[in-house]
């Protein structure tokens, strides 16, 4: 395997907390800052056809500065929360500029990041009642949509590395939750694993996690991020718990505010775009150092 991605995680200690062991140091300000010395990637939406769905369906796309076709990538695939679509992300956080500093400053390697819309059903927009059954369970549809239509679909219209190795998932609350799910539930197809505030929609640690053993093998980073005032915390925390009780290395962040949408861009909260940050940090940093 080409050394791409790093084979360790970075490990720090919070103390005087029930939820921290392995913390990550807060983010350098000025990270999600437009700077007009550094080269751009390029954001982009497209369509992709879902089996699973029925129809054609819309994804964004970042790719790196400097992106070429004849150079392979490693992927990251980041989800949104239950209000979000396949803006969310650009809409309430600047990953393109995140990513864009990270490359610059030799941070992470460059990659190419999914943005897709969680929401698996033929009519995926977010406006009326968010909550209804029918669009609740089209984020757990969303997990068929990713492994056997984007998936193939990206990897087969871009010069991506096709390995477990090389493919990351993380989301924010309901795509937190989603992350947890399909990441952990598929560990033949991700190594690298995010959760941000996830929500309810979050399976019980003992189903994410039956084997422990293999997990142990398989997982290069499991990211666990939550406010220490949010509401959801109970669900990052319990995962937390019996991943430590079962000795599965974890990466954590817990921040004193409330991890929520559009809250501000500070590195002292789990914004979005800190956990993006810290997450592109630890799983495509090629030096392998929290910095």
């Amino acid at each position: 395997m080409k050394k791409i991605i790093i084979s360790f995680f970075c490990l720090a200690t919070i103390g005087g907390n029930s939820f921290a062991q392995n913390a990550v140091q807060p983010a350098s300000p000025g990270f999600d800052v437009v700077r007009p010395s550094v080269a751009k990637g390029k954001v982009e939406t497209i369509s992709y056809p879902s089996k699973t769905v029925g129809v054609d369906r819309k994804v964004t796309i970042y790719t790196p500065p400097g992106f070429s076709k004849e150079k392979k990538y490693p992927v990251l695939y980041l989800l949104h929360g239950i209000g979000g679509d396949e803006f969310e992300w650009l809409n309430g956080g600047t990953p393109q500029v995140i990513l864009d500093n990270l490359i610059a400053d030799g941070k992470t390697v460059p990659m190419i990041v999914v943005m897709p819309n969680g929401r698996a059903m033929k009519d995926d927009r977010a406006g009326g009642n968010i909550m209804e059954p029918a669009k609740v369970q089209a984020f757990a549809t969303f997990e068929r949509d990713l492994i056997d239509d984007l998936i193939p679909f990206i990897e087969k219209t871009y010069p991506v590395l096709a390995n477990r190795e090389s493919r990351a998932i993380a989301g924010l609350s309901m795509g937190g939750g989603q992350s947890l799910n399909f990441g952990l539930g598929n560990l033949d197809k991700f190594a690298w694993v995010g959760g941000f505030s996830s929500a309810p929609n979050t399976k019980p640690a003992q189903e994410l996690l039956p084997d422990p053993e293999k997990a142990k093998q398989q997982l290069k980073l499991l990211f666990i991020s939550c406010g220490a005032s949010d509401g959801l915390i109970g669900f990052s925390k319990r995962t937390h718990d019996y991943f430590e009780e079962k000795g599965c290395p974890i990466s954590t962040t817990l921040n004193r505010a409330t991890t929520i949408l559009n809250i501000g861009k500070t590195a002292c909260i789990c914004t979005r775009n800190y956990c993006l940050s810290r997450l592109t940090l630890q799983v495509l940093m090629p030096t392998g150092k929290c910095q």
